[in-house]
């Protein structure tokens, strides 16, 4: 359980201050646009931009020794690009100049640089708009950012309220009155299933773990498909899975001599053996500490449905003596002290008896209400 959060508030604090100094950058940027007129300044931008491309295309063929045939080329789209430009378009004339110095005899990249000079005013209306963008994106960059840090703090906070609530349970609490009949439960459970997985056809314990799956709470992994059909549909799927498993390390010579189809053995059980080796009980078990009143309820519900399947009536009682836990034995009280026991460090119980714990979730709460705030109080763009 963490509650190592010291100085990321801090961290939280400054995202507020730059979110709000983000917002107030992209108002300023949005008012400059607005003083020219964005329509205008699209307008401008549009045809510095064809402009731009124009140079782009041209500039290194038609400067120096370029080829002639394409510096008049050049020189006629300039001309096109000019009679192309809407009636009343602000710089106009900065357009124009740059046009009557592209109409000489020879151009060279002195020449370009006077003319992007000369783009000077147009630029600065360009940047306008870029600024806006930028700025822009920027807050919504830092609102996506603060909205996950809000998230994160809401966390962190969680995670020390629950700190807290474990610090104050009872540590010498009779754990045991709920430990000793899960842990006899899962023993029996274990060696049940061993059991059956050990003594039972691979055919039948693959149904059986099929069957599962009806059962969220019972969390097999469901068999490999190619496995399954070779059970159902061969001989030695009528063997047990420990004697599957040894065909698998025979060579093909050798398994000849103990299965009709020595190539769909290798094939599908050598290929699955990880599955087949790690398919154990532990799906079947209880965790220690154990989970909720109402989740052990549910999940021992399901136990109880699928261990009757293949286990002893005997194992199949200890769960559904494990059912009435909650009912008989100060359950919530008891798997409190279960968990701190497991979860709370020796560190963490000094930072709660200090009192670091409570300070830094008072200031993690402080910082995520100055957060929530910021967020809250400037809009989305």
């Amino acid at each position: 359980m963490s509650s190592g959060t010291t100085g990321r508030a801090g961290g939280a604090s400054d995202l507020a201050a730059d979110l709000r100094d983000a917002y107030a950058a992209y108002e300023r940027a949005t008012e400059r646009v607005a003083e020219r007129g964005e329509d205008t300044l699209e307008a401008v931008a549009e045809q510095h931009e064809r402009l731009q491309a124009l140079f782009n295309s041209y500039e290194e063929r038609v400067t120096g020794d370029g080829d002639f045939a394409v510096f008049i080329e050049f020189q006629e789209e300039m001309a096109r690009f000019i009679e192309g430009l809407p009636e009343g378009l602000p710089h106009r004339e900065a357009f124009e100049a740059v046009d009557d110095l592209m109409q000489q005899r020879r151009l060279t990249e002195s020449d370009f640089s006077a003319a992007r000079d000369r783009l000077a005013p147009v630029e600065n209306d360009v940047a306008r708009l870029e600024e806006r963008d930028a700025t822009r994106n920027r807050y919504r960059e830092l609102q996506t950012h603060a909205q996950k840090r809000a998230r994160e703090l809401g966390d962190e906070i969680a995670d020390l309220e629950r700190l807290q609530d474990l610090g104050a349970a009872d540590l010498d609490a009779p754990v045991e009155r709920v430990s000793d009949p899960i842990e006899a439960y899962n023993e029996a459970v274990t060696e049940a299933f061993e059991t059956f997985r050990r003594e039972a056809s691979a055919r039948d314990v693959l149904d059986f773990v099929a069957a599962t799956t009806a059962f969220p709470l019972v969390p097999f992994e469901a068999p490999p498909s190619d496995l399954r059909e070779y059970v159902e549909t061969h001989e030695a799927g009528t063997d047990s899975i420990p004697q599957l498993l040894e065909y698998a390390e025979y060579s093909k010579s050798k398994l000849s001599h103990y299965v009709d189809d020595a190539d769909a053995l290798t094939r599908t059980v050598a290929t699955n053996r990880t599955y087949l080796r790690r398919l154990d009980a532990d799906p079947l078990t209880v965790a220690w500490p154990p989970p909720p009143a109402d989740r052990l309820r549910w999940r021992l519900r399901e136990l109880v449905q699928v261990t009757g399947r293949f286990a002893p009536e005997d194992v199949v009682a200890r769960l559904r003596d494990l059912r009435s836990l909650p009912d008989r034995t100060e359950y919530d009280r008891l798997r409190e002290s279960a968990v701190a026991r497991e979860q709370v460090t020796d560190d963490q119980r000094e930072r709660l008896a200090s009192g670091a714990v409570a300070d830094e979730l008072e200031r993690l709460r402080a910082t995520r209400t100055e957060l929530r705030d910021a967020l809250d109080s400037l809009p989305s763009v």
